[in-house]
């Protein structure tokens, strides 16, 4: 069913308010599912919500703090997040590292004990629109296998980055895994195939099944490349967060477990350096100018796409899955 963002917004919003959470902080828990769900990253927008939910009934996630930071360096915050939403406490952690920037130029948060933050892109973009440089990095369960193994050892451990320019920030956002488990998620509540491709099953097998995909695991992208870039994430995290790694790891995908994966919010004041952002935004226009392969298929920048797509799917609605729609429906009134 297709329902407009300001609508399915106002649901998520209303569910989370009805369930403990304060205005504010409904809200931008609220913002950034749609703001997936506008992006087509349906796999990190709505379908959360009510597991998200159900982890706030049981406890597992507390939806009025903001999380506890302590400044245990200078330009390094060391952030509690008591269990908070984990929008809520990567925006407020922000916050801290913004007023810490004119002191040194570079302020990094590490995160403990939050829940799921979502889509990376929403939190650098944010970065970027304010002036600064925004860097985030995450863990997760154990989902992905190791380059040459078929065991899941690893998080989909993504990367994302925002680089202010004269024109639109560059924005990137990645998982090290081929796709993301939500998105093998969102094959299985739309009933339809992965690509071969995308995962293994419970006994290493390559398979096109999304339930088989959720018990066995994914393939970390471009083989040992990927695979070493994801557990560089993922030793990172652990050591500044004091998380736990990939194995020992859950509460992003369950309403059973504390969330205990970690993040990392690297902020830096591009005024500490000598770059020129006027200079950033005509090598990215050259880029796009650049001969492409396919004359119908100009050459993009990372963001890009996100961008048209978001702008598209403002204008048309959001496409929900009627069940989920009831489901949030229900969720809303009672």
């Amino acid at each position: 069913m297709i329902i407009s963002p300001d609508q399915l917004r106002d649901l998520a919003a209303t569910s989370l308010k009805r369930h403990g959470a304060p205005q504010d902080n409904a809200s931008l828990q609220a913002d950034l599912l749609i703001e997936a769900e506008l992006r087509g990253l349906p796999s990190h927008g709505v379908q959360r919500l009510p597991r998200l939910l159900s982890r706030i009934d049981r406890g597992l996630a507390d939806p009025q703090t903001t999380g506890i930071g302590v400044w245990s360096r200078q330009g390094f915050l060391s952030v509690d997040g008591k269990r908070g939403l984990g929008p809520v406490v990567m925006m407020a952690a922000m916050r801290e590292l913004e007023g810490a920037l004119a002191a040194g130029g570079v302020a990094i948060a590490a995160i403990r004990n939050a829940n799921h933050i979502g889509m990376l892109a929403y939190y650098v973009e944010a970065a970027a629109q304010a002036g600064s440089i925004g860097i985030v990095m995450s863990s997760s369960e154990a989902l992905v296998h190791p380059y040459g193994g078929t065991q899941a050892m690893l998080g989909t451990n993504p990367l994302a980055a925002g680089i202010p320019t004269a024109g639109e920030p560059f924005i990137l956002d990645l998982a090290t895994s081929v796709v993301s488990m939500g998105k093998i998620h969102n094959h299985a509540l739309r009933g339809t195939a992965i690509p071969s491709e995308w995962a293994v099953d419970a006994q290493g097998r390559p398979t096109t099944d999304p339930e088989a995909a959720k018990a066995g695991a994914i393939a970390p992208f471009g083989g040992a490349k990927g695979y070493g870039l994801g557990l560089m994430i993922e030793l990172l995290v652990a050591a500044l967060a004091g998380s736990h790694t990939a194995p020992d790891v859950r509460g992003t995908l369950d309403d059973i477990h504390p969330a205990n994966k970690g993040d990392i919010l690297i902020l830096v004041d591009p005024a500490a350096g000598g770059g020129s952002a006027s200079a950033l935004t005509a090598y990215l226009d050259s880029l796009r100018a650049s001969r492409p392969a396919d004359p119908a298929q100009p050459v993009v920048i990372p963001g890009d796409g996100s961008r048209k797509r978001r702008t598209e799917t403002a204008a048309r609605g959001i496409d929900v899955p009627d069940e989920l729609l009831q489901t949030l429906s229900a969720l809303a009134t009672t």
